[in-house]
């Protein structure tokens, strides 16, 4: 047996707080000129039974000081966060050290150990879990896919969601399957999604509708949401995300419902890791060569009206510009989660499109995510690689609806369990050899 391969190459940074002061150092210093340092947390703080803040770790003193703060002490107040945070982060070289401790050849269980090594470091512990877990399917129409850039209608969307409830879908069996509490919420369906009356039941609920609007504008011919739109997609997610915090879940994912999401999770690709459209682009659902080369120009046409709204850092812009309400819900989602402290596990490309608008927001997001798998869309490739995450499966899906982060559940079970509950090499000294 060889030893010491696919071994963990990477170490814990001091992660996104970093960050975020490095940010207002570098324009004061770098560009002449001063912006207000606004508060690290999107929204209000969320402060654990430690007495800090779940999103971004401040003190209860510290949040109530930052308002009348001036930015020097606004950067002290950072520095001391920082300094806690580094303190207590369990080392790259503890984890690694325990992983190879276990009754085995080092690395000789291969990406499962990368994994346990991922849900160790997220976690921040040597007691990983890997339940209970969530999946939240964000549900939206776009306006685009009356270009044809689909092989669906529109009304598609509102049906599968109808299936979604009844937990029919294939993200529904599948996640019963492998033990995953699963939601679907309306961010904003075409037409309203046919929902029995008993998947809205309290005891029972699947479904929750928050529609923005019925679907998105017509992102080829201009903007596809106003920025109050934004912040209402924005909402959703953030909603959901607290959600599962006070409800105690430790594993997040998030999938979606959208035809014609593809076209606007290519734009989105395309202008936040600076491949060129066409390498962005694929069939999503099976659309034909025709619909394909319709696809492209749009794609490119819109890449490029958006392009000022990138030179200027504006991504709220951007979004509005050619995103979707469900990519939006899931880019405030990933924010939420990460800053509460949730590992999150990564679906396919529409997924992965709304992880990098959340990294642009909040930068350091993607360090609480595990990529659970390469999807067929060609995008997929560059848009991991900018977030610097490698997937665990590559089985070659494009369905979407979270399917491919339920999969990788059953293998956070594994990881957890070879983690917390497997001998030590010490304890095979403990052991009576048997002599024949």
């Amino acid at each position: 047996m060889k030893s010491g391969q696919n071994r963990v190459p990477w170490a814990v940074d001091t992660g996104a707080m970093m960050q975020f002061r490095l940010l207002f150092v570098s324009l004061d210093f770098s560009f002449g000129f001063r912006m207000p340092i606004p508060s690290p947390c999107i929204g209000v703080c969320a402060v654990a039974a430690d007495g800090t803040c779940e999103g971004c770790l401040r003190t209860l003193d510290e949040i109530g000081l930052w308002s009348t703060a001036s930015d020097i002490e606004k950067l002290r107040i950072l520095d001391a966060t920082i300094a806690r945070t580094t303190a207590s982060k369990l080392p790259a070289e503890a984890i690694i050290a325990h992983l190879d401790s276990l009754c085995k050849p080092p690395g000789s269980l291969g990406d499962l150990e990368r994994l346990a090594f991922d849900l160790c470091r997220i976690q921040n512990t040597l007691s990983p879990v890997s339940n209970p877990r969530r999946l939240v399917i964000f549900a939206a129409d776009h306006g685009v896919a009356a270009q044809r850039v689909t092989a669906w209608p529109s009304g598609v969307t509102s049906m599968v969601v109808g299936v979604m409830a009844k937990r029919r879908s294939a993200s529904g069996v599948m996640a019963h399957a492998c033990g995953v509490d699963y939601r679907v919420v309306d961010v904003g369906c075409l037409y309203p999604p046919a929902v029995q009356p008993e998947h809205t039941n309290p005891s029972h609920l699947t479904f929750w509708s928050h529609p923005v609007a019925a679907g998105t504008q017509d992102l080829s011919l201009g903007p596809a949401m106003s920025r109050t739109q934004f912040q209402a997609a924005w909402r959703v997610g953030t909603v959901q995300a607290d959600a599962a915090v006070d409800e105690r879940f430790a594993i997040v994912a998030a999938g979606e419902m959208g035809i014609g999401n593809t076209t606007s999770a290519s734009c989105l690709a395309s202008l936040l890791t600076g491949t060129s459209p066409g390498n962005a682009i694929g069939r999503g659902a099976g659309v034909n060569d025709e619909g394909l080369a319709i696809k492209r120009a749009i794609v490119t046409r819109a890449t490029q009206r958006a392009m000022h709204w990138v030179e200027k850092e504006d991504w709220k812009g951007v979004a509005c510009e050619v995103g979707g309400f469900e990519i939006v819900a899931m880019s405030a989602f990933f924010v939420r989660a990460s800053q509460r402290g949730l590992v999150i596990v990564l679906d396919g490309f529409i997924a992965t499109a709304a992880a990098l608008l959340a990294e642009r927001f909040y930068p350091g997001t993607a360090r609480s995510m595990i990529a659970s798998h390469l999807s067929s869309e060609p995008g997929h490739v560059k848009a991991l690689e900018t977030l610097q995450l490698a997937p665990f499966l590559d089985w070659k899906l494009r369905l979407g609806e979270g399917t491919g982060a339920i999969l990788l559940m059953p293998m956070l079970d594994a990881a957890a369990a070879m983690v917390t509950q497997m001998a030590t090499l010490s304890d095979l000294t403990n052991e009576t050899p048997v002599m024949p």
